[in-house]
């Protein structure tokens, strides 16, 4: 059972996962698929020991997870889950941001967008 002091810890281990810009844009690439540490850096135009130091934080928030594959390393998010819970957690944001139109079309929830319900 998680107690109010773990699951302070838990949100402390998450806003530190995305508090650094670098550490962001790693885990959007990752929402996207699994990837290596080059392609990553190639990608997002960053060094590979940027990379790596920011997907070592990220391993050990427990955010990602490493696999190794022969010589190289695949880093993806750790669950399924927090893929899911970070994916609606960007769409949340995006729809309570008062420039952006609600982006799904059947959206039932009220006062979205300003006008009750639906974009």
């Amino acid at each position: 059972m998680l107690t109010i002091a773990s699951r302070v810890d838990v949100m402390n281990r998450l806003g530190r996962a995305m508090a650094d810009p670098t550490r962001s844009r790693i885990l959007m690439a990752l929402l996207d698929g699994p990837s290596h540490p080059a392609v990553l850096s190639r990608e997002l135009e960053l060094t590979r020991s940027n990379v790596s130091n920011h997907l070592t934080c990220l391993r050990d928030c427990g955010i990602v997870v490493a696999e190794p594959e022969g010589r190289r390393t695949r880093y993806e998010i750790a669950d399924p889950h927090l893929t899911a819970a970070l994916t609606a957690l960007i769409d949340v944001t995006l729809a309570v941001d008062e420039h952006a139109r609600c982006i799904d079309s059947a959206c039932v929830v009220p006062g979205c967008c300003g006008t009750g319900a639906g974009a």
